[in-house]
């Protein structure tokens, strides 16, 4: 087994010194959606390395929550893989200072797999969740679902940029710059929150269940469970409570959520 993971990093190796001595390499590497590896066992890194640059990506590795924060900063990479249990800061405390300052989608990779572990990353700020051992194509496809839902690569942005914009007393939900304003005011949202406010918003006094949630705001190829929606809609009650008597978000029970709108709104 040893032997096998030393030939795939050699072979990984020789193939990153191959495309190093391309001259059109440089130019390809400006162009390819930057993925930023945090964990502190560096045979995942390398491991996720090769499965990440054979599908096109660029990586850009990490080993201890420090060393996140610096390459974060200096990178400003597309998405984060995030591992939890690590030196000097754990994974927490970094969503927690990259959600300060940044919407970039955060998956975190741990091998803590409990209810309470799930919930807390969401509530972080973090778009998904994966549990060790993993499948290293179950890693890339969760990667391109996120990297999907945050529009990564879209290939007309006038196109996705149309019809962003939904407004009701004191609350407006721009998608378009991916802004929430309450009272006038600009409100820190992470992008699915907003994303999931957007949907409930735009279709007044609908019901959704949770199942249908996922599929509209999160994307078929989401592996998660619904409770991501409880979290989410947990986080922007608290943003919005009070806010106006026009409308509310409301919980329909033993059936899902729903933006009720008054008739006279």
């Amino acid at each position: 087994m040893l032997f096998l993971f030393t030939l795939l990093l050699y072979n990984a190796g020789n193939y990153r010194t191959k495309m190093a001595l391309r001259p059109e390499s440089v130019a390809n590497l400006m162009d390819k959606t930057k993925i930023l590896i945090v964990d502190d066992d560096k045979n995942i890194c390398e491991l996720l390395r090769l499965y990440l640059e054979k599908e096109g990506y660029q990586a850009v590795l990490a080993y201890n929550g420090e060393q996140a924060i610096e390459k974060f900063s200096a990178e400003k990479p597309d998405l984060t893989l995030l591992d939890v249990m690590m030196p000097k800061l754990d994974g927490w405390e970094v969503c927690r200072r990259i959600r300060a300052t940044s919407k970039a989608p955060i998956i975190m990779l741990t091998a803590k797999g409990e209810t309470f572990d799930k919930v807390l990353g969401l509530e972080l700020g973090a778009d998904d969740y994966i549990v060790k051992p993993f499948d290293t194509k179950e890693v890339v496809a969760r990667i391109k679902a996120v990297l999907r839902r945050y529009g990564a690569g879209c290939a007309d942005p006038k196109e996705e940029a149309e019809n962003k914009l939904i407004a009701y007393d004191q609350l407006s939900v721009d998608l378009t710059r991916y802004e929430l304003k309450v009272r006038g005011k600009v409100v820190e949202a992470p992008p699915k929150e907003l994303e999931l406010l957007y949907y409930l918003a735009s279709h007044p006094n609908r019901v959704f269940n949770r199942d249908q949630l996922l599929d509209e705001v999160w994307g078929f190829e989401y592996y998660g469970d619904s409770r991501t929606i409880d979290v989410h809609v947990k986080r922007l009650r608290e943003k919005l409570e009070g806010v106006s008597e026009q409308w509310s978000l409301k919980t329909v029970w033993g059936v899902g959520y729903k933006f009720e709108v008054k008739d006279d709104a």
